[in-house]
């Protein structure tokens, strides 16, 4: 993924019910500055020309971290989803990285069917939290 997707993966983002996106992070100044923090572990999906699917990987140096993987609905069921995360799982385990985390909605049905068809397990045993250190507007497809 190179910044100049970003338009085509923020509409892939916005055609797939269950994302939570935010005005700030998921801007075009956010996504530019995580693919410069993240370079190798960004991926696109793309057929004639047009981006089908999208995952935002990166890590911390310790763990690695999945975020806004979609597929667009009218490209599903052909293995994208399943390639651009094993891109993702490739290109993190080459920076050493040995566990990788992600938060799914609980009410994505799709999207956490999709997590536990690759293996990814939920954990009972956590609380997720966050704060905003500044005001951000939500936006959920």
């Amino acid at each position: 993924m190179t910044p100049d997707d970003y338009d085509a993966v923020h509409a892939c983002w916005m055609a797939c019910a269950g994302m939570g996106l935010n005005t700030i992070d998921d801007s075009r100044e956010g996504i530019i500055r995580y693919l410069e923090r993240n370079p190798n572990t960004c991926f696109v999906d793309e057929q004639e020309g047009t981006i089908t699917g999208a995952i935002l990987a990166g890590h911390d140096g310790r763990r690695g971290y999945i975020y806004h993987t979609a597929v667009n609905p009218a490209y599903r069921r052909q293995g994208i989803g399943t390639a651009l995360v094993n891109a993702a799982l490739h290109a993190l385990a080459n920076e050493g990285i040995i566990k990788v985390a992600l938060v799914a909605f609980s009410r994505n049905d799709a999207g956490n069917a999709f997590w536990e068809s690759l293996g990814f397990t939920a954990r009972g045993d956590l609380t997720y939290r966050n704060k905003a250190l500044c005001a951000i507007t939500r936006v959920d497809t």
